[in-house]
């Protein structure tokens, strides 16, 4: 698929938070709408931008996000929602849903960068 130049998108960095980190928890979720990497890169940038988020992979091809966050600081329904919203530019449509929520120490891959 091709990628139109209107349609770029910065991705987002943050820094990792290691204190908040030992308290985390990590949710992997489904997403539906992606159709490019740039889709991939609005919908990681959408989980980034919550105050809490730690760390968010999107994986294209499989339709997934890995995100570890800060239950204290954010909720699993603020990430569905910071999905949906990623795509509320009127041209994409963005949805997800949790498959499955596990301690931060199991997703060590969030945690590579």
């Amino acid at each position: 698929m091709s990628v139109s130049n209107n349609c770029h998108v910065e991705p987002l960095k943050k820094s990792l938070d290691q204190e908040t980190l030992s308290s985390a928890k990590a949710v992997y979720l489904a997403i539906w709408g992606m159709g490019c990497p740039t889709c991939a890169t609005r919908v990681r940038n959408g989980l980034l931008s919550l105050q809490g988020v730690l760390a968010a992979e999107v994986n294209l091809e499989q339709g997934l996000a890995a995100t570890a966050y800060d239950p204290e600081s954010v909720t699993v329904n603020d990430l569905l929602q910071a999905v949906s919203a990623a795509g509320n530019d009127g041209r994409h449509n963005y949805l997800a849903e949790l498959i499955q929520e596990i301690p931060v120490n199991q997703a060590a891959h969030l945690l590579s960068r």
